[in-house]
């Protein structure tokens, strides 16, 4: 488990780094706000007023958010891993979380969920919904608020969501 950690760190540290060099933090942090939960509200509302799918992909968002949410508390709750702007010495953040814990991503796993869910009702728009998704769990790397594994864990945890509540609609 050390070297899993060791690794997680330098590939943190690396991803950082290369966003410094090349400043991209300014890009990541508007990549990152566009995941935040207001955005997919808007989305929903969009679909609710222009296509005839909306419904199912409401109805599939919410059932996998109510999936989701519950299980991101709780495992972030009972790992407890810090955040690498706060337990690295040179582990520096563009943006001050909003707890102190680390894993799973929350922004990834409800970038996740949004995706995934397009495959479910917009198979055509998968690709863009998963680099989307990606891309945020980039940023908040880039951001210095979570190690890479920690994005894993995000998008595992949204996908994983969305195939539960698939089961359940």
């Amino acid at each position: 488990m050390t070297s899993i950690t060791e690794l997680d760190s330098k590939l943190y540290r690396y991803i950082v780094q290369l966003g410094q060099q090349h400043r991209l933090q300014p890009m990541a942090l508007k990549v990152s706000t566009s995941g935040n939960g207001p955005a997919y509200l808007y989305l929903a509302v969009a679909c609710l007023l222009f296509d005839r799918h909306h419904e199912s992909l409401l109805h599939a968002m919410l059932v996998a958010y109510f999936v989701e949410l519950p299980l991101y508390f709780a495992l972030k709750n009972m790992i407890r891993r810090p955040r690498p702007c706060h337990a690295l010495a040179d582990g520096c953040a563009s943006i001050e979380p909003a707890d102190k814990f680390s894993l799973p991503s929350g922004h990834t796993a409800a970038a996740f969920v949004m995706a995934a869910s397009i495959y479910f009702i917009y198979p055509q728009l998968f690709y863009i919904a998963v680099t989307w998704a990606l891309a945020i769990g980039v940023s908040r790397v880039l951001l210095g608020v979570h190690y890479p594994l920690d994005i894993v864990a995000g998008a595992t945890l949204g996908t994983v969501s969305v195939l539960i509540a698939q089961l359940m609609i």
